[in-house]
């Protein structure tokens, strides 16, 4: 953030500007809640008759990682 990108004055300006934006904003985020933990979903159908068979669900191949968890 110390070293400006572009040569222009106008350019530069610019650059300064979004920088300030971009700090304040990750101030700002400092002091915003948390977002609530989301409740599962419903099985679909699929899934429950699977439980209702006693046959594993398969694995999904995408896993969500969460920051928090």
């Amino acid at each position: 953030m110390r070293q400006c990108r572009y040569r222009s004055e106008d350019k530069a300006h610019v650059q300064h500007v979004l920088t300030a934006i971009a700090v304040n904003l990750e101030r700002i985020g400092v002091h915003l809640p948390s977002a609530p933990a989301r409740q599962p979903r419903n099985p679909t159908a699929l899934q429950g008759f699977l439980d209702w068979q006693h046959i594993p669900r398969p694995r999904p191949r995408r896993v969500a990682i969460h920051p928090a968890g």
